[in-house]
């Protein structure tokens, strides 16, 4: 007997084995990548939304069914007793209190995760021991100063020389300085180790007690300058002016140092040269 066999169940002998291709090696590239450096894309939002089937997936989700949340009911019917009375009568379920506070409750402030004292202190860059700066605030603004060291508080100590224009050791803000190129070789200068941020508290000032007989205090303490202040600073301007004086121009500066500075007419400060 002799069978028939079709086409179809006979394999194709000129079809070749499917071969597999190496990947190459490297990161993968992704499709959409920026054409340009001002961020122009490949594909478009839109397209890449049709390139993914975004469509297709976000109407498989289902979305839960919204719940509105429950009113809390504020008022409610009762029943009134008496012919005249109407019957029923609206009453609040929640009575309005008494009083009301006249001063908000105090609330505890958040405290920093770090204290001032651990703060970190910058410096600019063109202040270093030295410098003579200019002051811009306070009752010696305006005077020029030379800079000694910075404080633990991030504060600048200066001093004037005292001599020179009467500005003593005292610590300013550098935000309220203008730095100039003029420096100081102060490198043999010692500082006493009592020039801290202590040193320069405020004094408290106590109030005189009234003595017998009197009922009014007409005498009020003064602030006076304590004898360790005027030996620390004849000591810091002693070696200070030496410092003044072993410069090439002497002359000149010490006249630039007790000099004070101003502004004259059209004459602005950013184009200034420090």
């Amino acid at each position: 007997c002799i069978g028939y066999i079709r086409l179809s169940q006979l394999a194709n002998p000129y079809k070749m084995a499917p071969t597999k291709v190496a990947k190459k090696g490297g990161p993968h590239k992704p499709r959409n990548y920026v054409l340009a450096k001002g961020g122009v894309m490949r594909f478009s939002q839109a397209s890449m939304y049709k390139k993914k089937s975004l469509k297709k997936w976000a109407s498989k989700k289902t979305a839960k069914p919204k719940t509105k949340p429950q009113m809390k009911i504020r008022v409610v019917e009762k029943k009134v007793g008496g012919e005249k009375n109407g019957g029923t009568r609206q009453v609040r379920t929640g009575r309005y209190p008494k009083s009301l506070p006249t001063q908000s409750p105090s609330t505890r402030k958040k405290m920093h995760s770090q204290t001032f004292s651990q703060h970190k202190r910058h410096l600019r860059s063109t202040i270093t021991p030295g410098t003579v700066m200019i002051l811009l605030c306070g009752r010696h603004k305006g005077k020029r100063v030379v800079f000694l060291k910075q404080m633990g508080s991030g504060l600048l100590l200066c001093t004037g020389p005292f001599k020179l224009n009467g500005c003593p050791l005292r610590r300013v803000h550098q935000n309220f300085t203008i730095a100039t190129k003029t420096k100081l070789d102060i490198s043999g200068v010692k500082l006493p180790e009592t020039l801290n941020d202590d040193y320069f508290k405020r004094v408290k000032l106590n109030k005189p007690k009234p003595t017998s007989g009197e009922i009014f205090v007409t005498e009020k303490e003064e602030y006076a300058v304590s004898e360790q202040r005027k030996k620390d600073q004849k000591e810091v301007d002693k070696q200070v002016l030496a410092v003044v004086r072993a410069h090439p121009q002497k002359k000149i500066m010490f006249g630039y140092l007790g000099a004070m500075f101003s502004l004259r007419n059209k004459e602005a400060p950013h184009n200034i040269i420090f």
